[in-house]
């Protein structure tokens, strides 16, 4: 009591959290006490007791519990309840290991009709149930902790809420320990969230709430917790699930994991679990970007899925999701139009979070089943995008769903989560770099500070923790295949990611090239005029067609033009800096991803070698023409073409710009 309405702890107001009309409550944190906590006070339509039956709920609105366990419960003599609880919560990365605790919690009723909970550890480091898990926890201390919920005589409670927590900073690599030494972390990821989850109740309750595509709020609140769950899960990895670690890559900091008896029952019929299903891989690492705003990065990664994500591989997990369909490494040949689709379906009350439905329309490349629709479907959840809000974390989960949206369809979640190390002055592990990748068994050594950083969500000096996690099912047999291509693919995508938070941070200056030559692009538009001017100077036959166009119509047509055209650097290893969107679709890549893609990496050793002598015609003349042929694509796919021309791209003052290639006629084979 003497934390919830006294100066027990030394308070300070939560930074970028002003009380006012539209705020949820009055926050405030802790300044230079033993561990880290925050405190919460708000007036919420509800009485006394069901907020505390809701707050005592843990796992219902704090998303990092994975499970809170009662072991015994005994009266006291005025009418209280002690009970003894086994707590574990989800480590939000995977440089970290998860947190456990023993605690006993006292819940009593005062004379002015108030109700006190209050919650603290048990000395001592006893194990807990399942030993055999022990080894994946480190006990953590939750010091005197709890709610004070009094009635107001108009109807309704006023709620205090205390969260004091020492999470053993010391176990994590020393340049995560701002993260578990923040007080900011655990107002936003503990006690603010029980005040708003309270509050939306309250307000579903009274009728205050209207959803979308008819689905009851509770419906639609259990699918963002089965996201929110089934993403940890994967960032876990729990031995007493069922995960087990095939391959840990250093370099990359990839690990692949199998769960092979994984429930992908659904919430109320088992009937429709997937029968033809061996297990679920996943591909997860956690790594470092440094000048990130987590809100900035996450908003841009929802509007441009394009940029990072391979529509084939999303086509197949949901595919894999239809037992019996077709698994890898059959996927079927499918191309991204471009058009994606956002239908809400609700958000919360201070529109923190999201739940979506994306629609991402397909078409097929051949013939076959040419009016079977190709769509995908994937339910997503998006919150911690507002970038003027102070938070310790953002994160884009989604999952492929039926396009009838069952309530108990089985969910396979991937996505991001990106945590604000909320480092402070004088932080020595400001040195790190932006790509540098952590690894808990490499022995981590941080150097000294060459920057500052004050922690504000929206400081160019900010350093994050990007988590990604991408789970795919497999069918029996297929795990080798599954496995070897979730590992590219993450490693793709988190290549994409970090060159984005390049391109997209407040303090860069010189952005990438895939950022500048972005479609409808200043950049993009001058060099597909340069492109249709050297062409028509080296070819006779308008195969291109440029002809009759002008101004931005150039750049539309070379854009959806349906042959394959690339750009590369004139260097001594030639990179592809730009392609259109056929070009893309042919290497199964992204323009921000494209970048990292040299020219050699798109042909086998025989046509490699041809490309010598082609490449001496071409800066010879200044075009040359090549047969058919087959090139590969970044995921391992062969495709074909009838014929390909390159041509030396010239800029305004007639020097050399960049090289390009069109692959006429090309399909995958």
């Amino acid at each position: 009591l003497s934390k919830a309405t006294g100066t027990a702890v030394e308070w300070v107001q939560m930074p970028g959290m002003k009380p006012g009309p539209d705020s949820v409550g009055i926050f405030a944190i802790s300044q230079g006490c033993n561990g880290v906590a925050a405190r919460a006070c708000g007036l919420v339509s509800l009485e006394p007791s069901k907020i505390v039956e809701i707050l005592k709920d843990r796992s219902t609105w704090f998303r990092d519990c994975r499970s809170s366990e009662m072991f015994t419960m005994f009266s006291t003599g005025n009418g209280g309840t002690i009970e003894l609880l086994y707590t574990q919560t989800y480590s939000p990365m995977t440089l970290s290991t998860a947190r456990d605790f023993w605690t006993l919690r006292y819940t009593t009723n005062l004379d002015n009709g108030s109700i006190v909970v209050c919650e603290r550890s048990l000395s001592g480091s006893g194990a807990g149930p399942n030993a055999a898990a022990a080894s994946q926890f480190v006990r953590a201390e939750m010091l005197p902790s709890g709610y004070l919920v009094r009635p107001c005589e108009g109807g309704g409670s006023i709620i205090h809420i205390v969260d004091h927590l020492d999470l053993q900073a010391w176990s994590v690599p020393e340049v995560l320990r701002p993260y578990y030494e923040s007080s900011k972390m655990v107002a936003q990821r503990m006690t603010i969230s029980a005040l708003r989850y309270i509050k939306q109740i309250a307000q579903e309750t009274s009728g205050e709430v209207v959803y979308s595509m008819g689905r009851q709020p509770a419906v639609l609140r259990t699918f963002s917790q089965r996201l929110i769950r089934g993403f940890n899960d994967a960032v876990n990895g729990f031995n007493d699930d069922g995960w087990s670690v095939v391959h840990c890559d250093g370099d990359g900091g990839v690990t692949i994991s199998v769960n092979s008896i994984k429930n992908l029952s659904s919430t109320s019929n088992p009937a429709s679990s997937l029968s033809l299903l061996g297990g679920i891989v996943c591909a997860k690492a956690s790594m470092l970007l440094q000048n990130t705003t987590p809100a900035v990065l996450v908003r841009f990664l929802r509007e441009h899925r394009s940029e990072w994500a391979d529509f084939s591989v999303d086509a197949f997990s949901a595919a894999s999701l239809k037992a019996g369909t077709y698994g890898y490494p059959g996927m079927r040949s499918t191309r991204f139009t471009g058009n994606q689709a956002i239908m809400p379906l609700g958000q919360t009350i201070e529109h923190e979070e999201m739940l979506e439905i994306i629609r991402l329309e397909g078409h097929a490349l051949g013939q076959e089943d040419s009016f079977v629709s190709r769509d995908v479907h994937l339910l997503q959840l998006c919150n911690g995008i507002d970038e003027n809000a102070v938070g310790a974390c953002s994160e884009l989960i989604f999952a492929p769903i039926d396009d009838m949206f069952p309530e108990d369809a089985p969910l396979v979640p991937s996505g991001f989560r990106i945590a604000l190390l909320n480092s402070q002055p004088g932080d020595k592990n400001n040195a790190m770099t932006a790509n540098r990748t952590l690894d808990l068994t490499s022995g981590l050594e941080i150097g000294t500070a060459t920057t500052h950083a004050t922690g504000d969500a929206s400081c160019p000096n900010n350093r994050c923790v990007l988590t990604v996690a991408f789970q795919f099912p497999f069918e029996s047999g297929l795990q080798d295949n599954v496995a070897a291509m979730a590992s590219q693919y993450v490693r793709r995508v988190i290549s994409a990611v970090q060159a984005v938070a390049i391109a997209i941070s407040p303090s860069n200056t010189n952005p990438t090239v895939g950022a500048k030559l972005s479609p409808g692009s200043p950049e993009a538009l001058t060099l597909a005029q340069w492109i249709s001017k050297s062409y028509r100077n080296c070819f006779a036959t308008e195969l291109l067609r440029f002809e009759c166009l002008t101004g931005d119509m150039v750049l539309k047509h070379l854009w959806h033009h349906p042959d394959a055209i690339l750009c590369c650097s004139l260097k001594a290893v030639p990179v592809f800096i730009f392609a259109n969107q056929a070009g893309l679709d042919m290497l199964e890549t992204t323009l921000v991803a494209l970048q990292d893609i040299s020219l050699d990496k798109i042909f086998d050793d025989p046509a490699r070698k041809n490309l010598i002598g082609y490449f001496a015609k071409l800066m010879q003349q200044g075009f040359a023409c090549m047969p058919a042929g087959i090139c590969m694509s970044t995921m391992g796919r062969h495709a074909s073409y009838d014929q390909a021309v390159a041509w030396k791209v010239l800029a305004e003052d007639n020097g050399v710009h960049c090289l390009a290639f069109s692959f006429m006629n090309w399909s995958f084979i």
